[in-house]
Formats: structure tokens, C-alpha cells, sequence
């Protein structure tokens, strides 16, 4: 049986390096892999205390963080691919200039 703290370092350093993508790449495809990352890490938190206390709720929370994630991605790689079609870049500072 592995204790419930490994899962929650885990989930930790999982969340730790998908804040750090987010914050210090510019490429809008990599921080929108580490946000998904961020997801995932949430997840396993979830699974790790429902599995503790007993329960499904935890289980029942992940199934619908996992829908509104692939809704998620489906509107944030259409948006990803329209800027890239606009500015022919997907880094973040380039489209910030796309005024007018």
C-alpha cells in the first residue's frame, strides 16, 4: 500500500512544474500543455483522497474535470490555430501585438 502522501507530493510537483511552464515560456502551445499538466495534478489529488476516505466523490469530481478539459482543449487549440493562421506565431508576445 503506498501512502497517500507520495500521491500528494506527486500531484505537487506536477502542479509546481506546470506553474512554472505557464509563467515563464512564451509558447502558447507548451504553456497550454503545462495548464493541462496543472489538470492532471489536480486529478490525481482527487483520486488520492476519495481513495482515502473512502469514497466516490473525489472519483465522480475527476470524471468531469476530464470533460471540461477536452472541451477545453478543443476551444483552446482553435483559438491556438486561428492566432497562428493571423500572426503565423503561436509565442505569446507576438500576438499581444495584434491590434486593430
Amino acid at each position: 500500500m503506498i501512502p497517500i502522501s507520495y500521491y500528494l507530493t506527486l500531484a505537487a510537483v506536477m502542479f509546481t512544474i506546470g506553474v512554472v511552464g505557464v509563467i515563464v515560456r512564451r509558447n502558447a502551445i507548451v504553456a497550454f500543455m503545462c495548464i493541462e499538466l496543472m489538470l492532471n495534478a489536480v486529478n490525481v489529488t482527487f483520486v488520492a483522497l476519495s481513495r482515502s476516505v473512502g469514497n466516490l466523490d473525489g472519483q465522480i469530481a475527476v470524471f468531469f474535470v476530464m470533460v471540461v478539459a477536452a472541451a477545453e482543449a478543443a476551444v483552446g487549440l482553435a483559438i491556438i490555430i486561428s492566432v497562428f493562421r493571423a500572426s503565423k506565431s503561436v509565442e505569446t508576445t507576438d500576438s499581444a501585438q495584434m491590434n486593430g
